[in-house]
């Protein structure tokens, strides 16, 4: 190495040696300060001739590690130090935990042991099990000997995390899986909620790169919309907490790009979607024993500005979380009726939220009940059994409120009371009669929803309503509340005997829409197989929805003729049809071979069922133990699992070839039911030649129309094409490819 060179280093060293000391979150005396720099001078000396997979110094990785343990963690001098040297001898065969012992003493050793034993793991015995997995449970075992070697480990990881790019592709996904998987959770299980936030941001990255950059590049733009809306909220509330003569800040926090990205996927939205992209925190300066009385005074403040969501208040003060989290959350209707979630903290609280472990030990002198020393009882409790699964160990604790009353809001931010139990159509009647009596879907929280469904304190509710419906008697199984009740069976009882005539008329547009004559013939038919009397009592029960669609489906396929055949038939492709150009390029996409390795060898292999990939999507194989290479898409809901846990049988797959083979993709469709909305579908499916149904499945729940279809096309471009022309149909609220 030129000397040139090896001088830059050195100052680069002695650099990052006084950051280090500068940004230390403990204060630190001469003993601690002699402490670190013999620990820096080890460390110096034992990765002197070890470079990283990116060319820089291995040194400056560990003095990375120990400057996230000082300032993001804050732990102190002795975890500093060993921060230091943490790979010294797990990297260098010249030092032992014994010379360790002698050099730094019983507490650092002791450390650097158990840094070195998660590295070091013997596989005997656990042949079957994932070696990531007992990884995970000899990791939490040392929170027996020092809770601080978990923390060591997880800035550790974050450090490589935030390297990652250098390493080899394959790598970058088992250590990204690996941190979603584990690191991530523990982070913030102990506490460490910045930490865990940006463990699970660069995990998203590395597995999902292009989701992450699309919601980054979103966040981005949003963020001059967030800051003037934060402005706003100050505005409306700086002036009260001005004259109560507080010390405040405001400040606002967004939500992680991983968070966003979990809730677009689980609740099926866009991010526009996302309402709570943001909250805003209050920090307030107060003296120990006044912490919980200004914290009050400012929810009071806040709560007589904007409208609070009661379901959604968090009383953290009064019982902290067992990690020791404390504050006030609330969730008002803020400026533009936007739910927004106000955050109380004070100065030691956010301290607390934001070092976790260390701003414990720096407060316990003025908090007699720290609650750390019970947290950390509890975790060895839950590993006494060696059984005990990791993994159900971090899952989170839900908090389950009950009650007689529940309080929903209006789209426009207005509260509701409703008895508990209460449904959708109870909510519209409690609006208003015409309302209630006009309903033909609901929206909970942007979702389109049964009437039957029971909301819960805390929804937002929206009630969408037509001039062409009516109800039925299955409305009196839908509603609870006596006011509901009563205005439908008045509304039943006035127009019993023109649901008949009504009836008839549903019924011959239903025998239309299947293809079948309205005629005395099919009535008889239609009489004896619901064995009824008379025709007047088939059309008034097909009025009130007692014969419906599924019970006429079955009937149909009783004689011979189901929907299924009629469906399939109509849409068969003719061989002489024209083919366009956006047709032309998705049929000339050669996508049907998977290779595999870096060889790019051509292997049997099965698709797996729970994500079903298709031609073009991305993917990766996995060896099972006896059905051989299975194929998953990057971002099946089984990927960081199996990633993180067996990466050892994953393998790198691609697709390279042509459009001879057709694939299987389920698309699942959700709406509201409407007349001719199943010819629209078909019509649909029809128009595109390259693709060929092979399965339709309809049915419909309380006015929701949810529907099944399953057929082969060659490429991922054909089945998102049709998604998106599906997408525009009047009525499809959702539509998603399994």
């Amino acid at each position: 190495m030129p000397v040139q060179d090896i001088e830059i280093e050195k100052k680069a060293l002695a650099k990052e040696y006084k950051e280090l000391l500068r940004i230390s979150y403990q204060s630190l005396n001469k003993e601690d300060k002699k402490l670190i720099r013999k620990a820096f001078d080890y460390a110096v000396d034992a990765h002197q001739n070890q470079r990283r997979r990116s060319g820089e110094a291995y040194i400056f990785h560990p003095i990375a590690v120990a400057k996230i343990v000082a300032s993001e963690i804050g732990l102190d001098a002795i975890s500093i130090a060993s921060a230091l040297i943490h790979d010294v001898v797990e990297d260098n065969n010249e030092h032992s935990i014994e010379k360790i012992k002698k050099e730094f003493g019983q507490n650092i050793s002791k450390i650097v042991d158990g840094l070195t034993k998660i590295g070091k793991l013997n596989t005997k015995g656990y042949s079957d099990v994932s070696i990531q997995a007992e990884n995970y449970r000899k990791m939490l075992l040392t929170l027996n000997d020092d809770v601080r070697v978990i923390i060591i480990k997880i800035a550790d990881r974050l450090h490589n995390m935030q390297t990652l790019s250098s390493m080899p592709y394959e790598k970058q996904i088992q250590k990204a899986s690996e941190t979603l998987y584990i690191y991530a959770p523990l982070a913030h299980r102990i506490g460490l909620y910045n930490i865990k936030t940006e463990l699970e941001d660069l995990g998203l990255k590395f597995t999902d790169p292009e989701t992450y950059d699309e919601i980054s590049k979103k966040v981005v733009e949003s963020k001059k919309d967030q800051d003037k809306y934060i402005d706003k909220f100050n505005s409306i509330i700086s002036s009260t907490l001005t004259k109560e003569k507080l010390k405040y800040s405001i400040k606002g926090r967004t939500k992680s790009i991983y968070s966003i990205n979990n809730k677009m996927t689980r609740q099926g939205i866009s991010f526009d979607e996302v309402y709570d992209k943001f909250a805003v925190r209050i920090i307030y300066k107060s003296k120990p024993q006044d912490e919980k009385f200004i914290a009050w005074k400012i929810y009071s403040i806040v709560t007589d500005n904007f409208t609070p969501n009661p379901t959604r208040l968090r009383d953290w003060i009064s019982a902290p979380k067992s990690t020791g989290y404390e504050a006030l959350h609330i969730t008002v209707v803020g400026p533009k009726s936007k739910w927004i979630e106000v955050q109380i903290r004070s100065e030691r609280m956010d301290e607390i939220a934001e070092k976790g472990y260390a701003a414990h030990y720096k407060y316990k002198q003025v908090d007699s009940n720290d609650n750390l020393d019970t947290w950390i009882n509890k975790l060895q409790e839950a590993l006494e059994d060696p059984e005990t699964n990791a993994v159900d160990f971090v899952e989170q604790f839900k908090l389950n409120l009950y009650s007689k009353e529940i309080f929903v809001f209006t789209p426009t931010g207005d509260l509701k009371s409703l008895p508990k139990g209460a449904t959708p159509l109870d909510f519209a009647f409690s609006i208003h009669t015409q309302v209630g009596l006009k309903t033909r879907g609901a929206k909970v929280n942007g979702k389109l929803v049964p009437l039957n469904r029971e909301l819960l304190s805390g929804d937002r509710v929206e009630i969408l309503t037509s001039d062409k419906i009516k109800p039925s008697a299955n409305w009196l199984d839908y509603a609870t509340t006596a006011r509901a009740k009563s205005k439908i069976k008045a509304t039943l009882n006035e127009e019993k005997n023109l649901l008949a005539d009504e009836g008839k008329e549903i019924l011959k547009r239903k025998l239309k829409h299947l293809k079948i004559r309205f005629n005395d013939s099919i009535i008889l038919e239609l009489q004896k197989y619901f064995k009824l009397s008379t025709s007047q009592d088939l059309f008034y029960r097909v009025g009130i929805n007692t014969i419906d669609n599924e019970k006429l489906k079955k009937f149909i396929s009783y004689r011979g003729n189901n929907l299924f055949n009629y469906l399939k038939k109509k849409i068969s492709r003719k061989k002489d049809i024209k083919i366009d150009e956006n047709n032309q390029d998705e049929i000339t996409s050669k996508y049907d071979s998977l290779v595999f390795g870096n060889d790019e060898e051509k292997l049997d292999y099965k698709l797996s069922l729970c994500c079903n990939p298709i031609p073009g999507d991305k993917v990766f194989g996995f060896v099972t133990i006896n059905d051989g290479i299975k194929i998953h898409k990057k971002n099946c809901p089984n990927s960081v699992s199996l990633q993180s846990n067996y990466d050892y049988r994953i393998i790198k797959a691609k697709w390279i070839d042509s459009t001879q083979e057709e694939f299987t993709v389920n698309i699942e469709v959700r709406g509201i039911d409407k007349m001719g909305l199943v010819n629209n579908i078909t019509k649909v499916i029809s128009e595109n030649m390259n693709i060929n149904m092979k399965r339709l499945n309809f049915e419909s729940d309380s006015g929701i129309f949810k529907g099944n279809i399953i057929m082969s096309v060659k490429t991922n471009q054909e089945a998102d094409k049709l998604i998106k022309k599906l997408k525009v149909l009047n009525g499809i609220d959702k539509i998603k490819r399994r």
